[in-house]
């Protein structure tokens, strides 16, 4: 028992690290675009730049570790990788954060847990009870309630930014999940490492392409390096080890901690408020992710063979 506790112990640890990480990522995508009424850099260039620059670093990493090609089975996985956190998530969320404040966004990321949890079940061939499911849709339901709330529309309709939100939750889950399940195979680092790579002949052009015209403020600046270097690029290294080491159920829930600090983050840095109902949405989110975490998810008993030893982790995923 204590074997197995061990990487589950570090796993969760470097979720976490993970998490801190990107927290941060709303609130300096935030500083990065400005405003509506003082706008900075474009969406569209943040989202394609930072994987430009995380992907030049991956190249690097990739040749000073010597890093073995993938093998004909990965590159599929590796492209939806790439789909759910190198063009996905951060389109919808660059082009969203212009729109919509990051207190207010980090609301929205409260659904992600679970999403991730449902997406990593469903890839290790889990079997989430009817309670899970019931948080999951109760949880959705209240980030959907409060965009709808917040979004100073008549009737039931949510405003394009929380469209693009919701989409991204969607993508990172992928990502995340797909990931995860390569993380077993490859090292953790390589994942995203390739991912990067095999996008950077899309993102480069694009990116020179959208490069800014008008002047931009140095701090608008330094908050797309952060995103580049640690949102785009070392978050993941802790967070797809920490997946492959503690599993995709358990260790997706330290996401619970995301909006809070998104929320903190964002008011010293962009001098937000913090009202009641956000807080009372995000609490009310968490507590239902919380709940769903207690849920059963049955797991069929592994398959191993003798004759293959694991590659790199010797951690399936063992949710119950």
């Amino acid at each position: 028992m204590t074997a197995n506790t061990h990487p589950i112990r570090r796993g969760l640890w470097l979720g976490t690290l993970a998490v801190a990480i990107f927290a941060l990522t709303l609130p300096m995508t935030r500083l990065a675009v400005g405003t509506p009424e003082a706008p900075q850099l474009s969406g569209i260039f943040i989202a394609l730049g930072r994987a430009v620059i995380a992907a030049l670093l991956s190249a690097a990493f990739l040749l000073v570790t010597r890093a073995p090609w993938p093998r004909r089975a990965d590159w599929l996985p590796l492209g939806a990788v790439a789909l759910g956190v190198v063009f996905g998530f951060p389109l919808c969320t660059s082009i969203a954060m212009r729109h919509v404040e990051a207190v207010h966004a980090s609301v929205i990321v409260g659904v992600l847990p679970l999403a991730t949890a449902a997406v990593g079940a469903w890839l290790h061939g889990q079997r989430p009870s009817n309670g899970f499911w019931l948080c999951a849709g109760l949880g959705t339901a209240l980030v959907v309630a409060f965009a709808i709330l917040r979004s100073g529309r008549d009737g039931l309709t949510l405003a394009p930014a929380d469209a693009l939100l919701l989409l991204a939750m969607a993508c990172a889950a992928i990502g995340y999940g797909v990931g995860a399940q390569l993380s077993q195979r490859m090292r953790p680092e390589f994942v995203i490492c390739w991912a990067l790579v095999l996008s950077l002949p899309i993102n480069l052009p694009l990116a020179l392409l959208e490069w800014p015209q008008a002047a931009i403020k140095t701090q608008a600046w330094g908050a797309f390096a952060y995103v580049g270097v640690f949102s785009m690029w070392l978050g993941f290294f802790a967070w797809y080890r920490g997946l492959a080491l503690g599993g995709t159920v358990r260790v997706s829930q330290v996401q619970l901690l995301q909006p809070f600090l998104g929320m903190l983050f964002a008011v010293p840095l962009l001098g937000e408020s913090l009202d009641a109902v956000t807080l009372g949405f995000g609490l009310a989110v968490i507590a239902v992710v919380f709940v769903g975490r207690k849920m059963p998810v049955h797991t069929p008993a592994p398959v191993r063979s003798l004759a293959q030893p694991s590659l790199l982790l010797n951690t399936p995923e063992t949710e119950t």
